[in-house]
């Protein structure tokens, strides 16, 4: 049986070191959530005080209503799974797989031992390699032996510590969706930490974006991209290009302004928001529109560079106000924008976000600024 995780007002400390000063979240039975930042800000941290191997030094940790801070790692019955994959070396796969079955406390009978072992064998589709022994598995193979032995004892929680980050690029990308099928099918509470934001978007229901221990963002994959609830985490997901300008307020609205006089209506900034004041705007690569310079509307610019990646080419550009900008477009025959070439960038104004100047918070309507952890439930 899968648990709700609930974490109040959590404080880590490391002597006079403040790693996590105080966080809040809910994590939802049966949902894959992701701890994602940077290397330092505190995930793996968090990871450990739930699986009881770092000590709490302040707040509440609950799986459904049980309060878990003073219980051994043991009686939490949480499965990890470790980036090097911590398996036995002197054991062969079934053995390891089976381990956790035969520690105290556990009652199994011989026959239990093994039916539990083929089926979770055959489940991470490792069962021809029962009887070989780790140093002579590749590197996902042996990660797949990780996951079932984390999974054979039914683990009311599954904890993930990096578990691809030795990988292959390409095998990274094979293993992600067999622990993404893996979860769904099993159907458990999972909570999985990276650093890499690829990862976290394809296999995540939703993800904790955290900096210096603090959530900056709770959000679905979707949400932290396309609204970010502040500049930390539009410029941490994905690419963006950071520009200024100005939110002016007219009769019908809002507009945005730029340096060289460039305006764009825009629709999507909160009500309370809609006033003339000084912004940082977020737009991604592929919002900022290329066109011939001879156009009348748009940013001035000049190309500094263009790379042809096949399908899409990339650009440098410098605005007249000195920003430089990179912008994405597909490719098409002949039509390749040369170095020192003056265009115009128009912009997608429904997709871009804007954020205090002062606060670096978002401005934009769709973005959830309830407790971490709490929105849609």
């Amino acid at each position: 049986m899968s648990v709700s995780i609930t974490i109040s007002h959590a404080l880590k400390k490391y002597g006079d070191n403040t790693v996590i000063p105080d966080l809040s979240l809910k994590i939802r039975d049966g949902e894959f959530f992701t701890l994602l930042g940077p290397s330092g800000c505190g995930k793996t941290t968090l990871l450990r005080m739930i699986a009881g191997f770092n000590s709490i030094e302040g707040g509440d940790f609950y799986f459904n209503d049980r309060r878990i801070n003073d219980m051994d790692p043991g009686e939490r019955n949480t499965g990890m799974v470790f980036q090097n994959y911590a398996l036995f070396p002197h054991m062969n796969v079934r053995k390891n797989v089976e381990y956790g079955l035969t520690s105290p406390g556990r009652k199994f009978s011989k026959q239990q031992i093994r039916e539990l072992s083929d089926k979770y064998l055959e489940l991470m589709q490792i069962t021809q390699y029962a009887d070989r022994m780790p140093e002579e598995l590749s590197g996902g193979q042996q990660q797949r032996v990780a996951l079932a032995r984390a999974l054979v004892i039914s683990p009311d929680v599954l904890l993930m510590d990096e578990p691809l980050s030795n990988l292959d690029a390409k095998l990274r990308i094979e293993m992600r969706q067999v622990i993404r099928d893996i979860q769904q099918n099993v159907g458990i509470t999972t909570v999985y930490v990276t650093h890499d934001q690829e990862e976290a978007m394809a296999i995540s229901d939703r993800i904790a974006v955290m900096n210096a221990g603090v959530i900056q963002h709770v959000g679905t994959p979707e949400d932290i991209y396309q609204r970010p609830s502040n500049v930390f985490v539009a410029g941490f997901i994905g690419r963006t290009n950071f520009l200024e300008g100005e939110l002016q307020a007219d009769q019908n609205g809002c507009r945005l302004v730029f340096g060289d006089g460039y305006a764009v209506p825009i629709s999507t900034v909160r009500p309370e928001c809609r006033h003339t004041q000084k912004v940082s705007i977020s737009a991604r690569p592929e919002e900022l529109i290329l066109t011939d310079g001879e156009s009348e509307e748009g940013i001035s610019a000049e190309v500094l560079s263009s790379t042809f990646l096949g399908q899409m080419t990339h650009y440098i550009v410098r605005l007249d106000t000195g920003e430089e900008a990179r912008i994405v477009r597909e490719s098409s025959i002949g039509s390749n924008i040369q170095p020192g070439s003056q265009i115009r960038l128009k912009l997608n104004a429904e997709k871009v976000n804007l954020f205090d100047t002062e606060t670096k918070e978002s401005l934009m309507t769709g973005v959830n600024n309830m407790i971490p952890g709490e929105e849609g439930s």
